[in-house]
């Protein structure tokens, strides 16, 4: 098997073997040249001897025997001892060569051998194993810390998923233990009534409704994980009319005064995902306040074509340490911050969910009197950021 190392070694030895071998010929060469330009200017200097004078005219041998003809056979001689020694010399250093480049080429490949070896041994279960490349900052340390960022958030992914399960399998199962137990006293009344049969259905039905808002949400949840399936042209504005509308009477119910400040907002990405997000912000905003606050929603575009979308309720004062809790699938902050039982945990995770699979950003800010302020930015039209966040 042809292994990078060898590919390596093979392309460092025929390097050295081919600029070794130009050495040695231009070396030859320049020898030579030498030897044949103190030949010729011996042979046409006034100084020289009579005999070389006699016998070395133009630069050309004398005849044989002369002193000429015996220098020159003694540098030809010379010349094929330096190309003989040369080329054996460039054998041994290209044999050394090979030695030198595998074990450089070993060297080389260290780390990526650890990588290899590390994501072999990875699984779900110890997806907190690190490489912790040493070395300088070079491309195969660059390649080991991209490679422990990824595991980083591997790790965080499967840790969120379990989390999320176990936390789902709860929800589904209280409804689900209601219905049975309502269910098992009516079949076990002795004398049952029309009242009574009645009232059971009812709490039956009751606890089946929360199931499926349960799943509902969660489907939400899933789909707004998967990313855009398409994109669409929105209005931000139009999206909150439609949903401060719907909302009139449950605001009303809460004694909630809900204020509105719609300025056209213009965006791309999917408008049912959209409407979700502003129809959770909403009523997370309706559902966590107080008898007499209030819900102020706003949209508006800036210049360079962002759409922002912006909703300040009133309410109990949220920790600023308690913020990141909030977009946690099915967490709470405690039954004093809500003054219903109908909620599941899921709004603010499925708002951040939307907000990342169109590149939005999102950002959740504590009110000093009690309360939040949310503000959505999303990209401008014809541009959708890799991933959106939140702080």
């Amino acid at each position: 098997m042809r292994t990078v190392r060898t590919r390596l070694t093979a392309l460092y030895v025929a390097l050295f073997a081919v600029s070794g071998a130009a050495l040695l010929a231009v070396t030859y060469l320049l020898v030579r040249g030498s030897v044949a330009q103190q030949r010729y200017t011996g042979a046409g200097s006034p100084t020289g001897s009579g005999a070389r004078n006699h016998s070395y005219e133009g630069g050309k041998p004398g005849p044989p025997g002369s002193g000429t003809d015996i220098e020159s056979y003694r540098h030809a001689l010379d010349l094929r001892r330096l190309a003989v020694q040369g080329t054996l010399a460039l054998a041994v250093m290209t044999l050394v060569a090979v030695v030198v480049g595998w074990l450089v080429a070993g060297r080389i490949l260290r780390p990526l051998r650890t990588i290899t070896r590390t994501a072999q041994n990875i699984s779900a279960g110890n997806l907190h194993a690190r490489l912790d490349l040493p070395g300088p900052d070079d491309e195969l340390k660059q390649l080991g810390d991209t490679f422990d960022a990824l595991l980083e958030r591997l790790d965080r992914s499967f840790r969120s998923q379990r989390q999320f399960v176990a936390n789902a399998s709860h929800e589904l199962r209280t409804p689900l233990a209601r219905q049975r137990t309502q269910i098992q006293v009516a079949l076990t009344d002795p004398e049952p009534t029309l009242a009574t049969l009645r009232t059971a259905h009812e709490q039956a039905l009751t606890a089946n409704r929360r199931q499926e808002t349960v799943i509902e949400a969660l489907l939400a949840l899933a789909r707004s994980e998967g990313g855009l399936d398409r994109s669409e042209p929105f209005d931000l504005a139009a999206t909150a009319h439609r949903t401060v509308a719907a909302r009139r009477t449950l605001a009303a119910e809460h004694a909630v005064r809900l204020d509105t400040d719609l300025v056209p907002a213009a965006g791309t990405g999917d408008p049912r995902l959209v409407e979700r997000l502003v129809v959770n912000l909403v009523d997370n905003a309706l559902r966590h306040n107080r008898p007499g606050g209030h819900v102020t929603l706003r949209t508006r575009s800036t210049d360079d074509g962002t759409a922002v979308l912006s909703i300040a309720n009133s309410g109990p004062t949220v920790a600023p340490e308690d913020l990141d809790r909030l977009f946690q699938p099915f967490q709470r902050l405690g039954p004093a911050r809500t003054r219903r039982d109908d909620g599941l945990g899921l709004g603010l995770s499925i708002v951040q969910a939307i907000a990342t699979a169109h590149g939005a950003t999102l950002d959740v800010r504590p009110r000093p009197a009690g309360g939040l302020t949310v503000t959505v930015t999303f990209p401008p039209v014809g541009e959708r950021a890799p991933g959106g966040s939140h702080r």
